[in-house]
């Protein structure tokens, strides 16, 4: 059974990984375990590029710690500010045992003021979700997502998708990536 190594340890992210997996390959299943790396990157990356090297450097360091792992997964959450606010997106690094490397992004979505607001002034995302929302812990729950959208799309399933644009390449091996 492939052993999937998600370079984290928060609940949501196992999951996402693990069904993200089990939809691209049907047929197979999957052991998942998570572990905590660190990501090289500051605890909110403030772009894409930072929030690209974090998924990257979680995936490899996955590998680092857990080399008889099959695939390692680094999922990194980041904010970007601009001229018309500040948008909220996730980037996906995955590593296959043979070489294969995928990549995915989730949505992205711009953050309400309140929240940006916080983040601008140093909190994680999670935290000013928390603040701005009266929760505890939103990041392993719905997330900042979930918490807009009434949970129409909680955090998971945002992540999931993003894992499966990664897995493309492990899907259709035949082409040349």
């Amino acid at each position: 059974m492939p052993k999937i190594t998600v370079a984290s340890r928060n609940p949501v992210k196992l999951k996402a990984a693990l069904s993200a997996f089990q939809q691209m390959f049907p047929a197979q299943s999957f052991i998942v375990a998570g572990l905590s790396v660190p990501s090289g990157v500051p605890d909110q990356p403030m772009s894409v590029r930072e929030t690209m090297a974090g998924a990257e450097n979680r995936a490899q360091n996955a590998r680092a710690a857990k080399p008889e792992s099959d695939f390692w997964v680094g999922i990194e959450g980041g904010i970007e500010d601009s001229p018309l606010g500040m948008t909220c997106f996730a980037r996906v690094h995955v590593l296959g045992r043979d070489g294969i490397m995928g990549l995915g992004q989730t949505a992205v979505f711009y953050l309400p003021q309140e929240v940006a607001e916080l983040v601008r002034a140093g909190l994680e995302l999670g935290h000013a979700d928390d603040k701005v929302f009266g929760r505890d812990n939103s990041k392993q729950a719905n997330g900042a997502i979930g918490l807009l959208t009434d949970d129409l799309v909680d955090r998971e399933a945002y992540y999931t998708h993003a894992v499966i644009m990664a897995l493309v390449p492990f899907k259709n091996r035949a082409l040349t990536w």
